[in-house]
């Protein structure tokens, strides 16, 4: 290290980056001993273990189109903040966390006015899926790059990006909170199957999703008229969701909350799902499922750098399938969403035959797809590169 107690700088931009640098500076503490100083960006997670943020970070963590160009001033403004304070503090490595349009914002400029200082990107932006020119962009500012998803290391080295290492995603390490205990997913044969709807956790996604997954939801509950229809909700989209439904022929049951969201994940037997990290939590519960998705664009890209790049030998949009290079679930994109093919796939799913046995099967082989070397934890595997990282 540069001197006598090593200074680790971290800068996040939202709640999901403030719990990844909270546990890296466990695991950096418990690598390095508790004679680390670290600053930076983080909220109260990161602060609470003892990093020194150059401002809150609710200055930074906004979602939206709207709310981004409302507050777009102060943003760039802490982006050079932030740049002056990281380079005044000559940390012997920079962690950038996730919120690239913010953190990759930093590193940039930190990486062309102090070029001695060693970056490590901390989650890797979709290049796979868009834009897959920022790989090649990204290897000039980030030294090293932890992915959270297993394919992404091939898939920098196939597109020339930043050195990649896999350390595991944090729902792998969490999915027994996902996972039913013994006799909370009642057997088939008992009425009150419980189909899950989630139409995503964006507004563009509701918009274009909620009808279609309603439609489907109703034709789903002539067949099996017990059917009880649970729809997680995220806060900030309740109100917007529950608009949305009004009109549904079978009214859902809206829950919202993490606790809320784990528990029907827990209690469900099939799933209508948007595309997104909600069809990996779904794999990871155990939850056979049906996936689909509409947009102009960003998934038909997808679907054609799979084709050029070969990052997975399946053709695919969804993430448990790339995973598994296998087309396990059931996937419809665009004009192919059509309530009554999602629910003839549904309904099969919601009978214990061999389609959803097959797909049980192959979603409870991700667990070896994501799995770490034995002894490692996501933080202590991310602690590895970063203090490999770190300067001497």
């Amino acid at each position: 290290m540069t001197g006598t107690m090593p200074t680790v700088c971290l800068v996040a931009g939202e709640e999901s980056g403030d719990q990844l640098g909270s546990e890296l500076m466990k695991a950096l503490n418990a690598k390095l001993g508790t004679g680390v100083r670290y600053c930076g960006v983080g909220g109260e997670r990161m602060t609470s273990l003892g990093l020194t943020s150059f401002f809150n970070m609710s200055d930074v963590s906004v979602m939206g189109l709207t709310a981004v160009l409302a507050r777009l001033p102060l943003i760039v403004k802490r982006v050079y903040q932030t740049v002056d304070a990281v380079i005044a503090a000559d940390p012997d490595v920079l962690v950038i966390i996730d919120s690239p349009e913010f953190t990759h914002s930093v590193a940039k400029r930190v990486r062309k006015r102090a070029p001695h200082i060693p970056i490590v990107g901390y989650v890797s932006p979709s290049v796979w899926a868009w834009r897959p020119g920022r790989a090649k962009k990204m290897s000039v500012y980030v030294d090293e790059l932890l992915a959270l998803l297993p394919f992404e290391p091939e898939a920098h080295e196939k597109l020339g990006g930043p050195t990649t290492h896999y350390v595991g995603h944090p729902l792998s390490e969490n999915a027994n909170e996902l996972r039913p205990s013994d006799g909370e997913r009642e057997d088939l044969d008992r009425p009150g199957r419980v189909l899950l709807v989630l139409p995503g956790s964006r507004g563009s996604e509701i918009d274009r999703l909620l009808q279609d997954f309603g439609k489907t939801a109703a034709l789903v509950k002539q067949e099996f008229p017990d059917l009880k229809i649970v729809l997680p909700a995220v806060s900030h989209l309740e109100e917007r969701i529950r608009e949305g439904v009004a009109d549904w022929p079978v009214k859902p049951e809206i829950v919202t909350g993490l606790d809320a969201k784990k528990a029907a994940f827990r209690k469900g037997h099939a799933a209508l799902a948007a595309s997104g990290t909600v069809s990996l939590e779904l794999a990871l519960a155990g939850v056979p499922m049906v996936v689909a998705y509409k947009v102009d664009w960003f998934f038909r890209r997808l679907k054609d750098l799979n084709r050029i790049f070969k990052f997975s030998s399946v053709d695919s949009f969804v993430l448990p399938n790339i995973i598994l290079k296998k087309k396990a679930i059931p996937e419809f994109l665009d004009d192919e969403v059509q309530p009554r093919v999602l629910a003839q796939h549904l309904c099969v799913l919601l009978r214990d035959g061999e389609d959803r046995k097959a797909q049980i099967a192959d979603l409870a082989r991700l667990d070896d797809a994501m799995r770490l070397p034995e002894g490692y934890s996501q933080s202590a595997a991310a602690a590895d590169v970063v203090v490999s990282a770190m300067r001497t």
